[in-house]
């Protein structure tokens, strides 16, 4: 005979999972939130806006604000990708880093 699953164990796992997801999720929205410059907005004005953004039935709206979005997140992916690369060519992420010239290489 087989041994029997335990099911609340996996009950249990499956709802951690969730949790984990759940707070990763708001985490990401407030990441969301600072990288677009909408914490400088109060907390009517942005919960205001998200209202009236959830309410609205206009497809053409809709699409309108997923391209902006699109272009908003390439943008960042294009800028993140281009200071990587200068970083590669030597130009230093930090001043003092180790891989500064001004900090040397050990020949001081």
């Amino acid at each position: 005979m087989r041994k029997p699953r335990d099911f609340d164990a996996e009950l249990k796992a499956l709802e951690e999972k969730a949790n984990e997801l759940k707070n990763r999720k708001v985490q990401q929205l407030g990441e969301l939130v600072i990288a677009t410059g909408a914490d400088q907005l109060s907390t009517d004005e942005l919960a205001g806006a998200l209202v009236a953004i959830a309410e609205t039935k206009d497809a053409a709206k809709r699409e309108a604000w997923a391209k902006r979005g699109v272009m908003f997140f390439d943008s960042r992916s294009r800028r993140t990708a281009s200071q990587s690369q200068r970083n590669l060519r030597g130009a230093p992420a930090q001043p003092g880093s180790p891989q500064s010239p001004a900090s040397g290489s050990g020949s001081a």
